[in-house]
């Protein structure tokens, strides 16, 4: 039998004993470590964050600092802040990763799949050919290639050469 080795696991089992606050896109921006709270850029209405629990390597989501539930609660700069941070993003992933196809969207409403659906955020995920094998089916496990503080330091200079919006 091999050994599948996934040290950051345990923050993620530890994390789900703690108490979360109300709202991470709320109270993440408000601490000003951003290495911490994996924030690779700051907006004047949006920012962009790290899936701590991430689908694959680079997984970032972009949000409004506005607390809404969906796009139709944002005022329209805000709405154009969170497109064009989408837009730079999808940018930065597709040169650093090369991936061969993205997931990039939105889950609006405990319906509609939102693990925090009172604070809208899109969702941008690289995706390669083969990327799905039999971990996540047989053993209710993904396999991650690489460290999310490796992933931040590659993505967070590109980040930094974001001109304001």
């Amino acid at each position: 039998m091999k050994q599948l080795w996934a040290p950051w696991r345990m923050s993620f089992i530890n994390d789900a004993k703690e108490e979360k606050p109300s709202c991470i896109f709320c109270h993440l921006p408000q601490d000003l470590n951003d290495k911490k709270n994996l924030i690779l850029y700051r907006g004047e209405l949006a920012f962009v964050i790290m899936n701590k629990y991430p689908y694959n390597s680079g997984h970032i989501m972009v949000a409004p600092y506005a607390h809404a539930a969906s796009l139709s609660k944002l005022d329209d700069d805000s709405l154009i802040e969170l497109s064009s941070l989408t837009k730079v993003s999808v940018a930065i992933i597709e040169k650093l990763f090369k991936p061969d196809g993205l997931n990039v969207g939105m889950n609006i409403g405990r319906a509609g799949g939102a693990g925090f659906d009172k604070h809208v955020h899109m969702h941008i995920v690289p995706r390669w050919n083969g990327d799905f094998n039999f971990m996540p089916l047989l053993a209710e496990t993904k396999v991650m290639p690489e460290h999310l503080e490796t992933t931040y330091e590659k993505m967070l200079p590109l980040f930094k050469e974001i001109e304001p919006l």
